[in-house]
């Protein structure tokens, strides 16, 4: 059967911007205060400055395995080169979960924060969900939002892109102006205590979450078949790495200026503490306009790079069998994995109206899917390599991964999972079951790849 092939029309840059995009959200606006309850200015930093520097080897793991094996399945088609099949789906299965969340989250997340900018927007009440209301008009915000991106990513990767590269660019412009200004009115006496516990303690709370909020790196591999006959390979590590390294230097960059720009004690109970801090030290509401503005532009690159990521890594995993093989079509004209991409927009849809109150325990799970994924492919690039510097890097990343799992899963570690994240991911894996009992054939067609 003929390999079906989607549109290459893909760059560096815009590999940079899918990385990039998919790791920076709405996260450094609406739970900086979580970040700052847990660490404090100086330990959310140093967790951030960690957390970002030990993902290193795992990067360099996926730009390795990236050029040796250009296949959207990432995960999925990296574990088969090693493991059985019931360990190639489970690879790909838990990474949908890291993606997919996301993508519900921010359509959510849209709602709260256009209700910020416009508080008409907290009426309607239509129902509760674990004692949160969900708003009609915050859900009509979200489920447009959904079926715009939809429509974006039908049309082609070309038109996803370009509006990627838009909104990762205004974001890094507005973030530019804004944190110039807290910087201008700020003093570092603001920054004490840089702890909110001891050193260590805050280090370690911040980095438990940073797998979530650096997830996204990765998210490169699933557009592999899309780049441009002009394209070196050898570019994906520039990709993935500087999008990492750009994605932590944001996150403590941010951190750094909200805690210079006002006492961080007093924002631990603002839920938009990033604007609140700003709008106390800078005359004008403008500031906060701007600050708004650039979360949205973050908002969309976030959801646009993970439903990419999502559409792509479920149409790889149809095509190879793992679940329904209806969902490997590929639009003739617009190149894109059609079927795969509504169904994205469709369960996206039906997640929004769950609100956020149903939606955090999965996020949480969709961290430890994330780390999950990361030590498959390290274990995968250390069995098909057989250069040392590889192998021990790989050793590296996968030790890290492990920890990352281990923060969440060991009941001794402060932080770990409750029994709603146990639930969500009991669920999550049985929905798998299910999905991999009913779909049993054997792949439909994979792509070529080289050797290491």
């Amino acid at each position: 059967m003929a390999i079906k092939r989607l549109a290459q029309t893909l760059g560096t840059l815009d590999y940079f911007v899918v990385g990039f995009g998919a790791m920076i959200g709405v996260g450094w606006l609406v739970v900086m205060d979580d970040w700052l309850q847990r660490g404090g200015p100086i330990g959310a930093m140093l967790g951030f400055f960690l957390g970002a520097s030990l993902l290193l080897p795992v990067g360099y793991v996926y730009s390795r395995l990236v050029i040796a094996i250009p296949d959207a399945g990432g995960e999925a088609a990296y574990a088969s080169r090693v493991f059985n099949r019931r360990v190639s789906f489970l690879s790909g299965w838990m990474m949908v979960l890291a993606y997919f969340v996301v993508c519900p989250w921010e359509g959510v997340a849209i709602g709260s924060v256009c209700s910020y900018i416009f508080p008409q927007l907290t009426s309607f009440q239509l129902y509760r969900v674990a004692g949160q209301p969900v708003f009609l008009p915050q859900l009509v915000i979200g489920v447009a939002l959904t079926a715009v991106l939809t429509w974006i990513n039908y049309r082609g990767v070309r038109m996803s892109a370009t509006f990627q590269r838009i909104t990762t660019f205004g974001l890094l412009g507005l973030f530019a102006v804004f944190a110039g200004g807290g910087l201008l009115h700020g003093k570092s006496e603001n920054l004490s205590p840089g702890f909110s516990h001891t050193p260590w303690l805050s280090i370690l709370l911040v980095l438990q979450i940073v797998p979530y909020f650096m997830t996204g790196f990765e998210s490169v591999v699933k557009c592999a078949e899309e780049s441009s006959p002009k394209f070196q390979s050898h570019n994906f590590y520039r990709a993935i790495i500087g999008s990492l390294v750009v994605g932590g230097v944001f996150y403590c960059l941010i951190i750094f200026v909200v805690g210079y720009a006002y006492p961080w004690q007093r924002l631990i109970t603002h839920s938009f503490a990033t604007a609140y801090a700003l709008q106390q030290v800078v005359a004008g509401h403008w500031i906060v306009d701007l600050v708004l503005v650039a979360a949205l532009f973050a908002l969309l690159k976030c959801f646009n790079a993970n439903f990419l990521a999502t559409s792509r890594l479920i149409f790889a995993m149809g095509r190879r069998g793992m679940l329904d093989e209806r969902l490997a079509a590929i639009d003739p004209d617009r190149k894109t994995p059609a079927t795969a991409v509504v169904l994205t927009g469709v369960l996206t849809m039906l997640g929004v109206f769950l609100g956020k109150a149903i939606l955090i325990p999965i996020t949480e799970v969709g961290g430890l899917a994330s780390a999950c994924g990361w030590f498959i492919s390290c274990l995968v690039l250390y069995r098909i390599d057989q250069a040392f510097w590889p192998r021990a890097v790989a050793i590296a990343g996968a030790a890290v991964s492990l920890g990352l799992i281990s923060m969440k899963v060991l009941p001794m570690v402060p932080g770990h999972f409750s029994s709603w994240e146990w639930i969500s991911l009991a669920l999550w894996l049985a929905l798998g079951l299910a999905v991999k009992q009913k779909n049993r054939q054997e792949p439909v067609s994979e792509t070529s790849s080289a050797g290491m």
